[in-house]
Parts: structure tokens; sequence; C-alpha cells
């Protein structure tokens, strides 16, 4: 084949002879330039967008591909979800007729697989029965669709009282970078093991290797595998295997909600890892960048995968995300593309996570649709709306307190101030999963608890207790056991004295 390049354009000769390879290479390469291949057809039925192909390496195992462009009547620019590593000019290429398929159903659970469906943790390959489906397929229709007001208990106070979560909802947790994301999604994991009967599915996109493997481990030590589907774009993947990874995960999602008609947990871990992803590929493709560098296609990607969340016919998808803030700004556009789909926003703060307020859930900036009294009912958002009033109106008077001190305020403002901190501390909490870091066993408290130790602390009843009892505790019970034997031993002392 006659091959000539002009600038960046490549022309090609459909009169030129076949590869000599072998009759069978009906493509082959004519450039790599990192993950991005181009490769040239000889009869100019190019594959749709988004097809994939198979490039057959000369050492090491083939590399699968997806055609991202056509460059003319001849040539396709491909995207490859594996090191290129040894490839050259040349390489024979497959075309397989359609989008990637992945394994899916009941072998996968309990397995680790990558973006391919390749499993990753040494176990056994997938039996050649093994069910597939195409990583890309539409959402299913509106009309086919079920809207749940059904509330997502997790145990953990704030999340419960101020951002229910929603079954076969979408809930996001924002935080930029140590403010314990990950931590929380282990959490509410852990939470669910009992509550909630169904199938995980994990998907960790551009994860470190070491949360990987703590992932894997916890849970093993849970038990929760078993039940669970592991896959990975662990960050040194091409970003290729990174932005594919969440559409893998949901299809393996979408197989156990529409065939085996199984609710499903689908949990992202980091969401923002796929929209950096999606903004190199733009780059690697040469596309121009769009605000603040992302790529032009930001909006329509996220809701690509957004949409396919969605539960149908009385069977749940529900999922929690995390999502990375760059720089703690929640003005970044992939951050405000990305809260557009969600139903349920628990936004972590920097500043809690400094005074140690554990999780460092903000009270004021999280917000969710369901908090309303026709789905949670009169008391749990009358109690959650006076939490918020008097942590906001502390909040304003922060100010005032750094600069004159507290005594400089008034008696009512006093009053507010400390129910606020002692509400802020109440809706603290010690997690399961940081048990052995810490020492402290995890509590999971219910929501009828939260609701009655928040009412008492706004009506006073904590007024005269130390801000400290109420830390890190789970019903406000625990804080009156306490606060008794500390009266009981003050008696005893001042009768010993007497």
């Amino acid at each position: 084949m006659d091959i000539r390049r002009e600038g960046t354009r490549i022309e090609t000769s459909p009169e030129a002879a076949p590869d000599t390879r072998g009759p069978e290479s009906r493509a082959r390469v004519i450039a790599v330039r990192g993950a991005i291949v181009d490769v040239v057809f000889e009869h100019g039925d190019l594959p749709l967008i988004d097809e994939s192909l198979t490039i057959l390496a000369d050492q090491g195992p083939p590399v699968t591909a997806e055609v991202q462009a056509h460059l003319d009547e001849y040539t396709v620019r491909a995207l490859a979800l594996q090191a290129t590593n040894g490839l050259r000019r040349g390489t024979p290429v497959l075309a397989s007729g359609g989008p990637i398929q992945v394994p899916v159903g009941e072998a996968l659970l309990g397995r680790l697989v990558d973006v391919t469906g390749t499993p990753g943790d040494g176990g056994a390959p997938f039996a050649s029965d093994v069910p597939r489906r195409p990583i890309h397929r539409l959402p299913p229709s509106f009309a086919s669709q079920s809207a749940s007001t059904e509330i997502f208990w997790t145990g953990i106070k704030v999340i419960d009282l101020l951002t229910p979560l929603a079954q076969g909802g979408k809930a996001a947790t924002f935080g930029g970078a140590g403010v314990g994301k990950t931590v929380l999604v282990m959490e509410l994991i852990h939470a669910m093991v009992t509550r909630y009967e169904g199938i995980s599915v994990f998907a960790g996109v551009g994860e470190r290797s070491r949360e990987g493997h703590e992932t894997l481990l916890d849970m093993r030590g849970s038990g929760v595998l078993p039940r669970t589907v592991l896959v990975y774009g662990q960050m040194n993947e091409p970003p290729g295997a990174r932005w594919r990874v969440p559409l893998t995960a949901l299809t393996i999602a979408e197989y156990f909600r529409d065939e085996r008609r199984q609710n499903v947990l689908l949990l992202m871990d980091n969401v923002f890892r796929f929209v950096q992803a999606g903004a190199e590929v733009s780059g690697l493709l040469g596309r121009l960048p769009s605000r603040v560098g992302y790529q032009p296609t930001l909006a329509s990607e996220v809701a690509a995968l957004q949409e396919r969340i969605v539960s149908v016919e009385g069977v749940s998808v529900t999922a929690i995300e995390a999502v990375y803030v760059p720089a703690d700004d929640f003005t970044d556009p992939a951050v405000t593309t990305i809260a557009a789909h969600v139903d349920s926003m628990v936004v972590l703060s920097r500043s809690m996570a400094a005074e140690g307020m554990y999780p460092a859930i903000d009270p004021i900036a999280s917000a969710s649709i369901l908090l309303d009294p026709d789905f949670v009912g009169e008391e749990h958002a009358a109690v959650a709306i006076e939490v918020r009033k008097a942590i906001e109106h502390y909040r304003e008077l922060q100010d005032v307190i750094s600069l004159l001190g507290v005594e400089e305020l008034g008696v009512d403002d006093r009053r507010i101030v400390g129910r606020a901190r002692r509400l802020q501390r109440f809706l603290t909490q010690p997690f399961a999963v940081t048990e052995a870091f810490t020492g402290v066993p995890g509590r999971s408290v219910p929501i009828a608890d939260t609701i009655a130790g928040c009412r008492a602390i706004l009506a006073g009843e904590c007024d005269d207790w130390p801000e400290s009892t109420l830390y890190m505790i789970g019903s406000l019970d625990e804080a009156r056991a306490h606060e008794a034997a500390a009266a009981k031993g003050q008696a005893a002392s001042a009768a010993a004295k007497s």
C-alpha cells in the first residue's frame, strides 16, 4: 500500500499492493503516538466510531483499541486501552465489527477485572460461555424508568439527617484532596452490608495501586466480596482505560438490573478522574480545549455516563460517587457538570476536617432533593432545618467571635452558638473502617436516635454539658450515660471530702 504524508493529512492509495503479512490482515498500523494509533484499511470499509480493534502485537498480548475518528476514507484514528510499547508500523489489525464486549454475570462476583473484563486478581480466566455485553449502549427510555422515593438509610448521622440518599438515586461526595472522600465511600459500603440486599459493583477510576489493594482487602475482611464486582482502571494505566472503566462497571451493573432483576449498588471512586482521562484523550486526539482546559465534549461525556444510571420497573441501580474537587474550587466546570446529575450532594469541608470534625460533611453546602416533609416526614424536615439555622447563625458570628470573643455576644446569640457547636460535635461519628487506626469502634445510628438527639440539643438539654461529651459518639444516650457517671463520681468525691 502506498502511503504518503502531507503535514498531518494522510493520503492512501486503494490501488496499492495488499499487506504482505498475510491475507487476514485487512488493516495495519501506520503510526503510533503514545496511546493514539492510526490504522489504514485497504478496502476503505472503515469501522464505526466506538467500535473496537485488536492490534496483533509481535510480542505480548494483543492490544485493544477503540475507533475515535475517521481521518479519510481509508484511515481511522484509534485510542489504545493498553500500553502501546513495542508496537510498530505494519502491525496487523483486526476489526471486531462492534464495541468492546466485556464479560458479565454471576461469574464476575468476587472478582477484580480491568476495563476489558480481563481478570486482574490472579484468578482463573473466565470460561468461554460467560455472557458478554457491549460497553456502549443507550440509556433506558424515559417511559421505562421508575422514580423511587424510598430512603436509603446509612446509619451515618449527618447524612441521614441532612442529605438523605434515595434507593435508586445518584449521590455524590464532593471534596478536595485529603478530606475523607474515599473513607466515606468505604464506610458507606460497610454500612450497607446489613441493609442492602443485592449486588455491589465498585469502579476504581484512576485509583492508586495502594487504594485498590486496600479496597480488595477490606472487602474480603468484611465478607462483602462474594456479592461484589471490582472493576479497576488504575492511575498508572493509559488514559483510555481510565476513560472507559466506568462504562465497563455500568455494563456489568446493567446486566444484573435488566436480565437478573437484582438491585445494584454502584460505587465509583473517583468520577473526576473519568473527566480528567477524557481531557487527556481529547488532547491526544488534537481537539481544542474548552473552559479551564477541559475537553469540549465534557457535558456530553458526563451525561452519557450518568443518564445510564437509572432504575427500571422496580429494579434499582443506586449510585454513590466520589468526586475530587480540584483546589477546593466548587465552581470548576467538571464539578458543576457532575453535580447537575445527582440527587444528593454530600460536600466535604477542609475547615471541618482541620478541626477534627469527621466525617467532615458541610451541613450547609450539602443538599438532597429528598429532604422534604413528603418524603422524610414533618419532624425530620423540621429538625434538619433548625439544625442548619443554628449552625448557619454560628458561622455568621464567627468573625465577631474571633475579634472580640464569645463573651461580647448577647445572651441569645451565646446560647445559639453553644448549641450549634454541640450540634457539630454530635454529628461527628467514629467509622468502622477507621477502627484499626483510631481504636474506637464504629457506630451506626438509627435516624430516630439522630433526630431525638438533635432535638434535645436544640431544646437546651445539653447546654451545661462539656462539648467534648458529644464528640465522636453514637446516640445521645452515650453522652447521657457519661454525664450521669461523671455526676455520680463528683457526688462520691464530695461525700468523701465531707
